[in-house]
């Protein structure tokens, strides 16, 4: 019998550059999102159509999208926020598009500028644009666990939304802890009621490692049923209208768990932990990654010269 298969989706050329202050060349946004599509992953998001005065930091998307190398087995997937980006995005011959709301009506207003429901009827002019088109559809809810300005989120809001896009026929859904405020039961069990209300829907869960609870958060879902993941390659990433949020669930650390858990990722670590070396150049900063400073479990290094030096002296006193 295989090992069970966990879906990785890395973020970080999109959720992660988005936030940088200093931007990153097109030309290196290409190599380091064509080293990503040699690591094994089952979904890329490249970039986003937002405006970009909005986001500065990915004015390139058409370019990146036209100049990156696609790999079969690979999808490649864009944020769009509304009609006029999904028009630039099918240019680009993307294979996913994720549209984002938040479940926080109060994160909706600071992060979207508009009320939810204003953001699903933008949504559902999107989808009406999107629904000829041979791209599949993705939507992410943001704050699901929580939201920093309004605490708890009821449980029954993420369904509603969740049953919103439903009935416009969307199968993918992203439940995203955009503030690192979820926790391990409370991810076990609105993955569990969503799974078993919407079983026609393919769940992607996203959490951020701002308070330390990214990995057994992956694990907690897991044991609900849940498959699809997104991380950030370094951790890098964060949600600028998430008051202490910091970044996205570390690529190459969720990977190195799920490995010695026993799933299989389809993700090269060694290679992932190359193409993560790439970053802190990329970014001019550190990131917050781990085990890109300590390594793998099972990296070894040399005895102090002191040790064979004592069993010297053991074997000559005998």
């Amino acid at each position: 019998m295989g090992k069970p298969r966990i879906y990785m989706h890395d973020v970080s050329p999109r959720d992660g550059f988005q936030n940088e202050p200093v931007f990153i060349e097109t030309a290196d946004k290409v190599n380091f999102v064509n080293a990503l599509s040699q690591c094994g992953f089952a979904k890329i998001e490249a970039t986003s159509f937002t405006s970009p005065k909005a986001i500065p930091a990915l004015r390139d998307a058409e370019a990146l999208m036209h100049q990156i190398e696609r790999v079969p087995g690979v999808q490649y997937t864009v944020l769009i926020p509304n009609a006029r980006g999904a028009e630039r995005a099918l240019a680009c011959r993307i294979d996913e598009a994720n549209l984002v709301m938040s479940v926080s009506e109060t994160h909706n207003r600071a992060n979207l500028r508009m009320t939810r429901e204003q953001s699903m009827a933008q949504l559902g002019q999107i989808i009406e644009v999107l629904e000829h088109a041979p791209v599949a559809i993705n939507v992410s809810l943001s704050t699901v666990f929580g939201c920093p300005m309004q605490g708890d989120i009821d449980e029954s809001e993420v369904l509603r939304l969740v049953d919103n896009f439903a009935r416009q026929g969307v199968t993918r859904i992203s439940l995203c802890d955009t503030t690192g405020m979820a926790y391990p039961s409370q991810v076990r069990r609105i993955c569990r009621k969503a799974k078993a209300n919407y079983p026609q829907i393919t769940f992607t869960l996203h959490f951020h490692n701002t308070r330390g609870l990214a990995q057994s958060n992956v694990l907690a879902a897991i044991d609900a049923g849940i498959d699809r993941f997104d991380a950030a390659l370094g951790g890098i990433g964060g949600c600028p209208y998430a008051p202490g949020a910091s970044g996205n669930a570390c690529t190459e650390e969720v990977v190195h768990m799920l490995e010695l858990e026993g799933f299989d990722t389809g993700v090269d670590l060694n290679r992932l932990m190359q193409v993560s070396a790439m970053l802190p150049a990329l970014v001019q900063h550190d990131v917050p990654s781990q085990i890109l400073k300590a390594g793998h479990r099972l990296v070894t290094h040399p005895a102090p010269a002191f040790i064979s030096e004592i069993g010297q002296a053991q074997q000559a006193a005998i």
